[in-house]
């Protein structure tokens, strides 16, 4: 049931080392919009995860032919390898790794593990010159929805018509009910609590203070104690997705189980008519 991934990261080293190489792609996926014009990785292209890499007409991830054409324009080949960072811990940077798994590029996407908060506190180089390459004839495979997660695939784990298990990645706060989300956020649910079933595991218990991933054998233990061990199906979520693309990445890339992210998360399950709620402190939404 469990594979060892082995170069699913990369180091800062790896990549200062690489960023000349005309094989290897660098792209930037952080959640405050701006940060990529102040400063980037050289030879790094934005990816802006409100536009970029979703559907803005329907709640999705960003079509093939999107997707595909935005890969081209940044001199994505079949043979390329693409490095993604970002800044808050690299969230949506292991989002923008799990669409392109979703797409085909398996471990062809890695994640620069610590991103830009360990570039930076490193003093390695940032630039404001935006790169230009040349375009490629790219063609992107149709979705792989084995790594993707459904309303409907949460309620087969949650009443129990699959025996598998899932895991909450949002503060005790968040997953006990006592907040909706967190502080200044603007996406919300009208129910407070989690999904039945669900085992809180905040994804901040598996990262270094530098940003980095603990040791593998420190995470596998960290989640064994929950339960979760690679012998049952697992689905990841959050909010809205980003923060479980962290945890699903540590699961299903560096421990090779078989993981699922959920992106649409609390903001959808929290708002779904009819399904059932953990809200252990009984926390009731006012309309404010």
């Amino acid at each position: 049931m469990t594979k060892a991934a082995t170069d699913s990261l990369v180091t800062v080293d790896w990549l200062k080392d690489h960023l000349d190489d005309p094989k290897v792609r660098v792209f930037e996926v952080s959640v405050d919009t701006g940060v990529y014009e102040k400063g980037h990785i050289p030879g790094a292209v934005d990816l802006n995860w409100h536009t970029d890499l979703v559907d803005t007409v329907n709640r999705d991830i960003a079509s093939r032919e999107k997707l595909q054409e935005q890969l081209r324009q940044a001199g994505v080949d079949k043979d390329t390898t693409v490095i993604i960072y970002g800044d808050h811990n690299n969230w949506f940077a292991a989002w923008g790794v799990w669409v392109l798994d979703v797409y085909g590029f398996g471990e062809r996407a890695k994640l620069l593990d610590g991103g830009r908060k360990l570039w930076e506190a490193r003093g390695l180089p940032l630039t404001a010159e935006v790169p230009a390459y040349a375009a490629t004839s790219l063609k992107l495979p149709e979705r792989d929805n084995s790594l993707r997660a459904r309303l409907v695939n949460t309620l087969d784990f949650a009443e129990g018509r699959i025996d598998g298990k899932l895991v909450d990645i949002r503060s005790p706060d968040e997953y006990l009910g006592k907040v909706f989300a967190p502080e200044g956020v603007k996406e919300l649910s009208i129910r407070a609590g989690h999904i039945p079933g669900a085992e809180n595991v905040p994804w901040a218990t598996i990262v270094n203070e530098d940003g980095t991933y603990k040791p593998l054998d420190e995470i596998r233990r960290i989640y064994a104690e929950k339960g979760i061990d690679g012998s049952k199906p697992v689905i990841t979520y959050c909010r809205i997705g980003e923060r479980s693309s962290h945890t699903w990445f540590a699961l299903k890339r560096l421990l090779g189980y078989d993981a699922r992210n959920y992106d649409g998360s609390w903001t959808e399950y929290g708002n779904a008519v009819g399904v059932p709620v953990v809200n252990k402190t009984g926390t009731v939404w006012l309309g404010k």
